[in-house]
């Protein structure tokens, strides 16, 4: 493929091509989100077990809070995808938003409850900035109808799990074994780390559209100030209405169901626009099927939203009760050294890692003799081989020891399966945005996207907080515990299953609403 290819004709040249015929700048990003994840993951593998030991919280109320700041996290690039939009530009928004989140982690140290609750704030809204604008970058380096596209975003993900897997390793490890601030620490100058890469290296997607601070951003919008200087500032002030969110969770439900419903007319009235605009230039068919084309794309994009809720609140177990079940229910010892808890999480991170390239290349291959699986079936399929990692516990408690404890190996099949589902959904979701949304509403559209993400948290921290009683964890201990998890698990098991095959009934619908986008 030519390089003046790699990007549609607008006047900014063509993209330097870098690793495996990739554009330049895929690496850059890459390493920059890695060390971004490296900080988020490191947050989240600790805060569980922090809450509990260290806080001294019951499992519910951390699982709320773990809930809550995590279903932030994914709502906040919202936000930020739609400031970038309009006034930031996606290289300064992903700089602001990685300069806080620094801050927040560091915040952390404190060392109790005050500080904590205002580092989280710090990090929720840093993170809406740096998260949608990175990926959605990764997206305009790529011209649409890539093929390479899928590809490129699966390598882009194999970055995000470099970072969480040395967040489940290193930072895991430190912070259980030294002191959670330790931890905490290191995540922070991770992230230190990402933004300088992405600024130094900043020339290799500088050709990317949407780069720049837009025309609306340099304009005056308060006395002295320009929209970039006013919205900067005025994302500080968001920080507290975190921290009352994350205080008072329960609001959190009736703002994320506001949020879908305010986002979902959004979506779809910017596709009607793009489609009447279409329209009036002549470029569309007569036909109505073509005329309606990117509205149903809006539509089929949230109904994908409702699909991801599902399958990240129950993958994201991960954080929560399967966290607290590797500390009570599974034997963690490796010779003589006893694993971590929360390092239990590392074997996620490591199967994408092994298995990414794979996944990339077989895409491209699939793609070639046209047997590449349609985007609601590899989501079916995702989310089947999510259930059966949860019914592996099953097999695992017939393998329990005295102590009513499971083979760690029960972990490391339960995470194969997660992972290999996740291959299937995360990075194809990503990709799958670039390609429904209208270019007017990128970054809108991923900030969309993330509010799936932030939907399932919540919701996953609701079901994790239901499984922990009212008075913590005394009571999911031995043999009572060991039932009480395998018995949940085992009904996710098969709720998973069920929404897989009727995910599958209806590819046919799904495939007509996406308007041949594959």
């Amino acid at each position: 493929m030519e390089n003046d290819d790699l990007l549609e004709d607008k006047g900014i040249g063509p993209i330097k091509e870098g690793f495996r015929g990739h554009p330049e700048g895929l690496m850059t990003l890459f390493f920059s989100e890695m060390w971004e994840r490296f900080c988020y993951y490191g947050m989240r593998t600790l805060l569980t077990l922090y809450l509990v030991k260290s806080l001294l919280m019951g499992d519910s109320e951390a699982a709320l809070v773990y809930g809550a700041y995590t279903g932030l996290i994914y709502a906040a690039p919202i936000l930020g995808g739609r400031m970038a939009d309009k006034y930031l530009g996606y290289r300064l928004a992903v700089i602001l938003g990685g300069i806080m989140m620094a801050i927040g982690e560091f915040m952390i140290l404190g060392g109790n409850r005050t500080m904590l609750l205002i580092g989280m704030g710090a990090l929720i809204i840093g993170n809406g900035y740096f998260k949608a604008n990175i990926s959605t970058i990764v997206g305009k380096l790529y011209k649409e109808n890539d093929p390479r596209r899928d590809s490129g975003f699966t390598i882009f993900y194999i970055g995000i799990n470099l970072g969480a897997l040395g967040a489940t390793t290193l930072v895991a490890y430190v912070g259980e074994t030294y002191g959670f601030h330790y931890g905490f620490g290191l995540a922070g100058l991770g992230m230190l780390l990402g933004i300088l890469i992405f600024y130094v290296k900043r020339d290799t997607y500088a050709k990317a559209p949407g780069v720049d601070i837009t025309e609306l951003g340099r304009k005056k919008a308060f006395g002295p100030l320009n929209w970039v200087q006013l919205v900067s500032l005025g994302s500080l002030l968001l920080i507290p209405a975190c921290y009352l969110l994350i205080q008072e969770n329960y609001l959190i439900a009736w703002l994320l169901v506001f949020l879908f419903v305010m986002i979902g007319v959004v979506l779809v009235k910017a596709g009607i626009a793009e489609d009447k605009e279409a329209d009036t230039s002549g470029a569309l068919e007569a036909a109505s099927v073509s005329q309606n084309k990117w509205r149903d794309r809006m539509i089929v994009l949230l109904i994908f939203m409702v699909i991801n809720v599902t399958f990240w609140a129950f993958f994201e177990q991960a954080g929560t009760s399967l966290t607290l079940f590797a500390d009570r229910c599974v034997d963690r010892m490796v010779g003589s050294w006893l694993m971590p808890a929360s390092m239990t999480q590392f074997f996620n991170p490591l199967f994408i890692i092994i298995f990414g390239s794979i996944f990339s290349v077989m895409w491209v291959k699939l793609a070639k003799i046209g047997k590449n699986p349609s985007i609601p079936l590899k989501f079916a399929f995702g989310i089947a081989q999510l259930g059966l990692g949860f019914l592996i516990t099953i097999l695992g408690m017939k393998y329990a020891n005295a102590e009513f404890q499971v083979p760690l190996l029960t972990l490391v099949f339960l995470y194969l399966l997660h992972t290999t589902g996740e291959l299937f959904l995360s990075p194809i979701g990503l990709s799958m945005v670039t390609k429904l949304a209208p270019a007017k509403i990128a970054g809108t559209a991923m900030g969309a996207w993330f509010l799936s993400f932030a939907m399932a948290n919540y919701l996953g921290g609701f079901i994790a907080s239901l499984m922990g009683g009212h008075g913590g964890g005394a009571d999911l201990t031995g043999e009572a515990g060991l039932i009480a998890y395998t018995e949940v698990f085992t009904k996710i098991g098969f709720i998973c299953l069920g929404l897989a095959l009727i995910i599958i009934l209806c590819n046919k619908p799904l495939k007509k609403l996406m308007h041949g986008v594959e």
